[in-house]
C-alpha cells in the first residue's frame, strides 16, 4: 500500500464551523421577549390605573376639605348635594357604573351601607343624604363632621 505522502495527496486539516451568528435569535429568545413585553405592558397598565386612582382620590379629598371650610358645622342643602355627589363619584371609582348610576334614595343608602357604611347611611347620620339636598329646611341635629 502506498502511504498518502507517497501518492501525493495533500490532506487538509479539519476546519471547524464558525461561532453561531447573534442574529436572528433562537425561537426561545423570541418567546421570552414576547412574555417580558406582555408583562411590562400589563404592569404599565396597572401602574397607570393606580396613578389615576390616586389623582382622583387626592382631588376628592381636596374638594371635601374645601367643602368643610366653606360650611363649617352648618349643613345646607347645597352642602348635602355636594357631599352626595362626592360619595357617588367615589363609588363610581370602585364599582361598575351600571350598578350605581340608577340608585337613588333608600336604594343608594342601602348600597352605601352594604359597601362599608355599616348601617351609618340608612340608620345613622348618613340618612340625610337621601332627602336632605331636596329639603328647604334641614333638621337641626345634622352632624356635618360625622357625614
Amino acid at each position: 500500500m502506498n502511504s498518502p505522502a507517497q501518492t501525493g495527496l495533500q490532506l487538509r486539516d479539519i476546519h471547524l464551523p464558525g461561532p453561531p451568528d447573534f442574529w436572528p435569535p433562537a425561537p426561545g429568545w423570541w418567546l421570552l421577549t414576547a412574555v417580558v413585553l406582555a408583562l411590562a405592558a400589563w404592569g404599565g397598565m396597572l401602574a397607570w390605573r393606580q396613578i389615576k386612582i390616586r389623582r382622583q382620590r387626592s382631588r376628592i379629598l381636596a374638594l371635601l376639605e374645601q367643602m368643610e371650610r366653606s360650611s363649617p358645622g352648618a349643613a345646607t342643602p347645597e352642602f348635602l348635594a355636594q357631599l352626595s355627589g362626592l360619595t357617588r363619584r367615589l363609588a363610581l371609582m370602585r364599582f361598575p357604573r351600571q350598578e350605581i348610576a340608577s340608585l337613588t334614595g333608600q336604594d343608594w343608602l342601602r348600597f352605601l351601607d352594604g359597601t362599608g357604611g355599616e348601617g351609618q347611611f340608612s340608620q345613622g347620620p348618613g340618612r340625610v343624604l337621601a332627602q336632605g339636598p331636596y329639603m328647604r329646611e334641614l333638621p337641626d341635629d345634622i352632624d356635618c363632621r360625622a357625614l
